[in-house]
């Protein structure tokens, strides 16, 4: 099949699919002597294969190493590794993301708790000196996006220095 049949079938620009060529996870293309592409009904279930496991959180250049370029030998131990890496990954991301959760609820209840005789100005330094000498702040990876300034991550590692 030609590029733009396999673009209406797969739902991809043709674009895309030539970005998927040049950077090598699409290698099962042939050139016609007049020079256009020519595909494989593989193609499509290789392409289909690329954007489940982008769906499943999987950046291209992990899909890449773990997708044969014969999709009759597929690396059992290494596929099986693979996935189970990225559960754990997401696993850790959930639970990440629940402690923010977590602290983001607390957070709006001090805030609607506002006493009615302070400005918002003075609420906010309420609320953030809490948060800054109470908080249960959980460890930061270095690809977790940062919530506190560099004075709250001071303090909590003060306060984990002092718990050691």
């Amino acid at each position: 099949m030609n590029i733009g049949e396999l673009a209406k079938r797969s739902n991809l620009t043709p674009s895309r699919i030539r970005f998927y060529e040049s950077i090598g996870l699409l290698k099962m293309v042939e050139r016609r002597p007049n020079g256009y592409r020519t595909y494989p009904p593989e193609a499509l279930v290789l392409i289909e294969l690329i954007a489940t496991a982008q769906k499943a959180g999987f950046s291209l250049d992990e899909i890449r190493v773990l997708v044969p370029t014969d999709l009759e030998n597929w690396q059992h131990d290494t596929l099986l590794e693979t996935l189970q890496r990225k559960v754990a990954d997401i696993t850790a991301l959930e639970a990440r993301l629940a402690q923010s959760r977590k602290q983001l609820v607390a957070l709006i209840k001090d805030i609607e708790a506002k006493p009615g005789d302070i400005d918002c100005a003075e609420n906010a330094r309420r609320v953030l000196s809490r948060m800054l000498d109470n908080a249960d702040l959980p460890d930061m990876d270095a690809g977790d996006v940062k919530l506190l300034g560099k004075a709250g991550r001071v303090r909590a590692n003060r306060r984990k220095s002092a718990a050691n």
